[in-house]
């Protein structure tokens, strides 16, 4: 018993991440994990170690 209430503001909260876009910064997530920036589309492929593409 009692759950209705968290339940109803764990689905309200979850509502509003999925729904409400742009709010991401994915520079600062990408600096904060310290991936480093991703290559740009079309560039030159590292050859695999099986040796196909």
């Amino acid at each position: 018993m009692g759950r209705g209430r968290a339940k109803a503001k764990q689905t309200k909260v979850a509502r509003k991440l999925k729904y409400d876009g742009g709010g991401t910064d994915l520079e600062r997530l990408r600096r904060e994990l310290g991936a480093a920036p991703a290559p740009a589309a079309g560039g030159a492929e590292e050859p695999r170690a099986d040796g196909e593409r």
